[in-house]
């Protein structure tokens, strides 16, 4: 029998991640979505035709897995009104918001809840996300299974060995997008500097950095190899990479990790 899903949020990464079941051959009649926006489920019942509601209970009644897909600083008005049907049924509890730690969710709930707290990103919206997950003690297999069922849906999905490594996940993949378009970014304007159009500056980024993606991807060696064999001595790119070494970029990327890894920490504790 299909697991049945409930969305509690109806946004970006809810419809998402509804899609990319969907996709994958799950069925949508057993796949419901709530919201406050009217507006916003009947659009996702176009695009996906799975199950609507505004009343989160009556959503939650019969569901296996429970997404809270809210913003953070609502959450608590959310949760804590499933209390009793989620003492009852026991569904598996999965939090996608930045901030919201298990004893969060344990002190809404009971604890012995089945919660899993993951951190997806925002390629996740073009099915290319990447996600750390974990789960408490009272997850079980199969229930792990479904979690991961969810978030595989729109990308790579791992599990961490501890919750605190949440953290790093959220300053690593949930925030490491943003870095990236500031590198593109960056490239853009210098190709631009150099003499370039800004269409052709931007289509040769992007490829670029797609393909080196790709290649590390599908490369049996890891990121810094890679960097060696495409780094020929007395070379252009040689030129640029002492450049970028010399202005101290490796340390620059550790100490902003390290700033996003301890501001998520922050967040969590407020």
């Amino acid at each position: 029998m299909t697991a049945k899903i409930t969305f509690i949020g109806a946004g970006n990464m809810a419809s998402s991640l509804a899609g990319g079941l969907i996709a994958k051959g799950y069925q949508a009649n057993a796949i419901t979505m709530t919201d406050l926006n009217q507006d916003t489920l009947e659009a996702n019942h176009k695009a996906l035709g799975v199950n609507i509601s505004t009343d989160n209970i009556d959503a939650c009644q019969n569901a296996n897995v429970i997404v809270l897909a809210v913003k953070p600083q609502v959450m608590e008005q959310v949760v804590s009104p499933l209390k009793d049907i989620v003492e009852q049924n026991k569904p598996v509890i999965v939090s996608i918001a930045a901030g919201i730690t298990l004893n969060n969710l344990q002190t809404w709930l009971s604890h012995d809840t089945p919660l899993v707290r993951c951190m997806p990103n925002t390629p996740a919206l073009v099915q290319a996300g990447a996600c750390g997950l974990f789960a408490n003690q009272q997850v079980n297999q199969t229930q792990r299974a479904l979690a991961l069922s969810i978030l595989s849906a729109v990308g790579l999905a791992l599990w961490v060995e501890s919750e605190d490594q949440i953290d790093a996940v959220t300053a690593l993949s949930g925030s490491g997008p943003a870095y990236y378009f500031l590198v593109m970014e960056a490239m853009i304007n210098a190709g631009k500097t150099l003499g370039l159009s800004e269409d052709t500056a931007k289509q040769l980024t992007l490829q670029t950095a797609l393909g080196a993606a790709q290649m590390a991807l599908d490369s049996d060696v890891d990121a810094s190899e890679l960097r060696k064999r495409v780094t020929s001595p007395g070379g252009t790119t040689e030129k640029a990479i002492g450049i970028l070494q010399q202005r101290q970029l490796e340390d620059t990327f550790a100490q902003a990790l390290k700033g996003a890894y301890d501001r998520s920490k922050e967040l969590a504790s407020q």
